[in-house]
């Protein structure tokens, strides 16, 4: 993630006074928005109905949603549009928009085409009083919020110049019943928490799902009175295979980057160390020695560093080795206890868990161990896990006598709140955009 996006729409004065907003086109110039700072004011879009009947509504009702959860847009109250019955053929009535100072404009056409959907949508510069870009997306029409989610992350690129990240799932661990005798089972569902599933049956205990980044797989543990195992779950052929006996307890398992290989962890006789082991073929090597807790390793995007928690120096810390165990060295410094660290796709940040006093704490750094930021605290914050595109955070939230919960935060902590999926959860993980 580059530190400034240029948004390639150009009037961004949702801070201007009235008076400010018909200055003519030709005396704006290009903003830089840096989407990193925990100040920048989201922009107002205005996203009336599309034409087509109900299905036009819904696609606009999950993608206002989308663009207003991400904290960078502020979608305008419908009851304020003027300009009635557009479609992708019509011209926008400018002016209207401008009065309620709507900067961008998404508009479209819903309709079906043979036995599918095809979605047509514009998007302008109110301001500017241009197109910026149209876009066409078919679908069946059973898939018409995947098709919803694809049109907010082609306005959040087009906008940010970054990826967008919504036409994405997470995994999770489904917690139901009384604490102390939970049932834990393998959840999916779509980021903004529609279309639960649960892939388990709640016979075992499922812990820390992740993603490959590479495909739709994912790797977890599962806990039997017998022992534990970790498994390789194909989401699209349903197909899964343990990645075989260990002795001692096995956790932790994160994929490499290009998905060949997974880092894991096995305890045994009260010490932890870390082992990779190759999918191909299923060579598994030995990456820490020592008389520690080695746990919770994650690759860095280029495959070539491992950043995992250790706790040789008397606590727990976060520490940076290569790929092949070599050159560990410790990246954490300040005051409290250092877990669960997890790099993003991008490189820029480490992602981790943090315990101070009494309070838990959801935190970023650089990978040198500087610019330490620390995002969230409560009763009891843990276990972050990056969306695909480097900007967001989701991760388990409980309060001192409730369940757990799943939460998201922005990098800059500003944009924090609960995951619109009602029932518990915790160990959620992002998966890369779906194809």
């Amino acid at each position: 993630m580059t530190q400034f996006s240029k948004r390639t729409l150009l009037t961004a004065m949702a801070a201007l006074p009235a008076a400010a907003l018909f200055v003519p086109r030709a005396a704006w110039a290009d903003i830089e928005v840096n989407v990193n700072r925990a100040d920048v004011q989201p922009l107002p879009i205005a996203i009336p109905a599309f034409g087509g009947g109900q299905v036009g509504v819904d696609i606009v009702g999950v993608i206002a949603s989308d663009l207003q959860r991400s904290g960078l847009f502020r979608p305008l109250d419908p009851a304020s549009f003027t300009d009635r019955d557009l479609n992708a053929a019509v011209q926008p009535n400018y002016p209207a928009w401008q009065k309620i100072n709507a900067q961008a404009l998404l508009y479209g056409q819903a309709s079906a085409a043979g036995s599918g959907l095809q979605v047509d949508i514009r998007i302008c510069d109110v301001f500017a009083e241009k197109e910026l870009k149209g876009q066409r997306f078919t679908a069946s029409p059973e898939n018409w919020r995947r098709v919803a989610h694809k049109i907010a992350d082609f306005v959040y690129e087009l906008l940010t110049g970054e990826k967008g990240y919504f036409d994405t799932r997470i995994a999770f661990v489904a917690e139901t019943g009384a604490r102390g005798s939970k049932t834990k089972r393998l959840g999916i569902m779509d980021q903004d928490g529609a279309n639960p599933q649960y892939l388990t049956d709640g016979s075992a205990t499922i812990m820390t799902p992740r993603f490959s980044s590479t495909s739709q797989q994912l790797t977890y543990m599962e806990l039997r009175p017998e022992g534990s195992k970790i498994y390789l779950l194909d989401l699209d052929t349903t197909r899964r295979e343990s990645l075989g006996e260990f002795k001692g307890m096995v956790f932790s398992p994160r994929f490499s980057p290009d998905g060949s290989k997974v880092a894991f962890s096995v305890e045994r006789g009260g010490n932890s160390d870390i082992f990779m082991m190759d999918l191909r073929s299923r060579a598994t090597t030995r990456l820490t020695v020592d008389p520690a807790i080695d746990t919770s390793p994650s690759f860095s995007p280029n495959g070539a560093q491992i950043v995992f928690n250790s706790d040789r120096s008397g606590s727990p810390q976060i520490y940076i080795m290569g790929a092949d165990g070599s050159s560990p060295r410790r990246i954490s410094f300040a005051q409290g206890r250092y877990t669960a660290p997890v790099w993003s796709p991008t490189g820029e940040f480490i992602a981790f868990t943090k315990q101070t006093g009494g309070e838990f704490h959801i935190g970023v750094m650089k990978p040198d161990g500087s610019d330490e930021r620390i995002l969230t605290s409560s009763y009891l914050d843990e276990g972050p896990a990056w969306a695909p595109n480097g900007r967001v955070l989701v991760f388990t939230r409980q309060g001192a006598g409730g369940g757990s919960k799943l939460w998201s935060v922005d990098v800059t902590g500003r944009t924090l709140q609960p995951l619109p999926y009602p029932g518990a959860g915790s160990d959620p993980a992002w998966s890369p955009l779906l194809n």
